[in-house]
Order: structure tokens, then sequence, then C-alpha cells
């Protein structure tokens, strides 16, 4: 299967929060503070209870967004959405039972069987919609490559640096997939470290003031610095080396075909911790060249310390990038015969 062992069990342990509290809110919560003063966003914060939340909003028969500005679904709507989790949950419990797995373990069980109330991740443009391409754009996404959308492989090239195992990449390891949907949080003097079970990747961020690196220094995951402005952390990532493209068809809903990113796309997100167990994430995307405007997207991070990653054996036995150029060769080659 892709890239990972599937969860069969889930631990039970706690993370404790250090520290003492800072500012009261209205709701008399005061947030958490680190040992050294920092706002405490520490924990395991995984995004499996968006599994069942688009990307972008659908569109009706009429080509319209379903549901207009919305960012909220209506009671009847969250039943809907919330009777289209449980049966995907229960072909996963099915699966258990049965110690057979087949597709249902393609998408992890929620977990709380809880949705989310909201209506697509993207919150901007306001009708919960991707941006159009710029012309350049349109012309670096007719060159991307990927299994996902491709049809003819002779080389690892052909495919993207998720196929490869590199990275999912940032802006899509911060959104939901139907696995490896962990994020865990840790802190040390200076630094926030966010820890993605997707490929493992863990994003290191200073935050204690440095400049930002050489313009020649380029990443899959750019380069991240961050600032606290009050208890909400400030990440701003630039110094992309444009590879690793902008959305991944594995996000429910994301846009059809290949989105790019360039070396000057410029990722900015806010962490607001409003509770014991809940993060508000902001993510904003700009990037000119290839986006007519920039899109923003925002979602509520539900911590659960029982969460626990499982390895991500992406390489390992992984004949999937040869077995799809010897297949690809070998159909061209059927098919020249009958010509």
């Amino acid at each position: 299967m892709r890239g990972r062992t599937l969860r069969l069990c889930l631990g039970a342990a706690a993370l404790a929060l250090v520290g003492c509290s800072d500012s009261t809110q209205t709701s008399g919560w005061r947030h958490p503070r680190t040992e050294w003063g920092d706002p405490d966003l520490q924990g395991m914060w995984p995004i499996i209870n968006l599994i069942s939340t688009p990307f972008q909003r659908p569109l009706d028969e009429k080509g319209n967004p379903i549901y207009g500005e919305r960012e909220e679904l209506t009671a009847e709507e969250y039943a809907a959405a919330q009777q289209r989790l449980a049966a995907r949950d229960e072909r996963y419990k099915e699966e258990i039972q049965s110690n057979k797995m087949g597709v249902g373990h393609w998408a992890e069980a929620s977990r709380s069987g809880d949705a989310a109330r909201l209506t697509s991740l993207l919150v901007e443009p306001k009708d919960g919609r991707f941006p159009a391409l710029t012309e350049r754009g349109k012309d670096l996404s007719s060159k991307m490559k990927s299994s996902w959308s491709g049809t003819t492989f002779d080389e690892p090239s052909d495919f993207d640096a998720w196929d490869r195992c590199i990275t999912r990449g940032l802006p899509p390891g911060m959104f939901p997939v139907n696995y490896n949907n962990g994020i865990e949080i840790h802190q040390a003097p200076g630094y926030v470290i966010v820890r993605l079970e997707m490929i493992h990747e863990a994003r290191v961020i200073p935050v204690d003031g440095r400049p930002q690196v050489d313009p020649a220094i380029r990443q899959w995951m750019g380069e991240s610095r961050g600032h606290w402005e009050g208890n909400t952390l400030v990440v701003e990532t630039t110094n992309f080396n444009g590879l690793a493209g902008m959305t991944n068809v594995g996000t429910p809903g994301a846009p059809r075909g290949e989105t790019p990113m360039t070396l000057n796309t410029k990722v900015t997100e806010r962490f607001t911790r409003t509770d014991d167990d809940t993060i508000q994430y902001e993510m904003l995307v700009e990037d000119p060249e290839v986006l007519t405007q920039p899109w923003k997207a925002r979602y509520p991070m539900q911590r659960d310390d029982s969460y626990r990653f499982f390895e991500y054996a992406c390489h390992e036995d992984n004949t999937a990038v040869r077995n799809f150029i010897v297949t690809s060769r070998y159909e061209r080659a059927q098919a020249a015969k009958q010509q």
C-alpha cells in the first residue's frame, strides 16, 4: 500500500503541557506558557477530523459553489456529513473485525466520529474555490507530472515528489489526506517544531528573530521563520525550490490537474490556541507568478494525545515506480503492434 504501515490499534498516553498561564480570555480560559515564557502549543494535533471536509467547495449542476460564501454547514448538511463519515468509519471497522484489510484501510477511521462543520478548508476567495491560474501558471501546470494525472511513464522524473517518497511539500503537508494525518508540535527555547506523520517530516521553525537564509538556498518545504503576535505563532515560509507542487490531488476536493508553485511562493501560517484542545490554524498562500489572487485556508486542529504516529514505510519494497514504467512501456509497445 502507498507508503505506510496501517494503523491496527491505537495506544493511549498523555503529553503534559508545561508551565503556567497567561492572559485571561472572556471564557476564563488562560493560555498555558512554556517554562521559558512562550505561548505553549505543544501536543498532538491530528487533523483526521477534517478527512470529510473538501479542500474547495463543490459545485452544483450549474457550476456554482453549492454553499455560496458560507463557511459552515447547516444542521441538515452537517447531519448528512456525519452519515458519510460514519459509513467510511464502518468500512474500516469491518475490516478490523474480519482481520482482512482492503480498500477500507486506505481511509483511516475518524476516531472521534465527528465531521468538521466546515463547507471547505479554503475560505478565500470568498466562494471557497481555488483561484484561476495565470497564463504562466497554466504553462507550468501543463508540464507537471505525477502518477495521479500522468499516463506515460519512462523515468523517475515522470513522478512527483510524493510518488518518490521525497516530500508531500508545503502547503500540501498541512492538509488532510486519507491516512497519516498526525501533526505534533514540540517547543524549545527559540524553536517550534511541527512534526508531520506523512513522510515523517519535521519543520524546524526558529522563533528567535534570526534573518531568513540566503535566497539562493532553496528547499522542498521552503525555509520558515516564526514570531509571536500575542499568543499567535506566525510562520512565514519562503525559499521554496518550486518543485513540490502547490496542492495535491490526495487532498479531497483539491483542484483537478496540477497546480504549480514557483521560487516566489510565500506561505504565511497562523497558529492560535483558543482552548486546551483547539488550535485555530490559518494559511495564506501568495504567488502572483502563477495565481491570479492569493488564497487562504482555515481549520481547527483538535488535540488528541492518544494519537500515535506509525511508520511511513514508503521506500521499503516499493516497486511502484518501476512497475509504472515497465507497464507503460509494455502498453505502448502493444498498441504500436496493432497499428
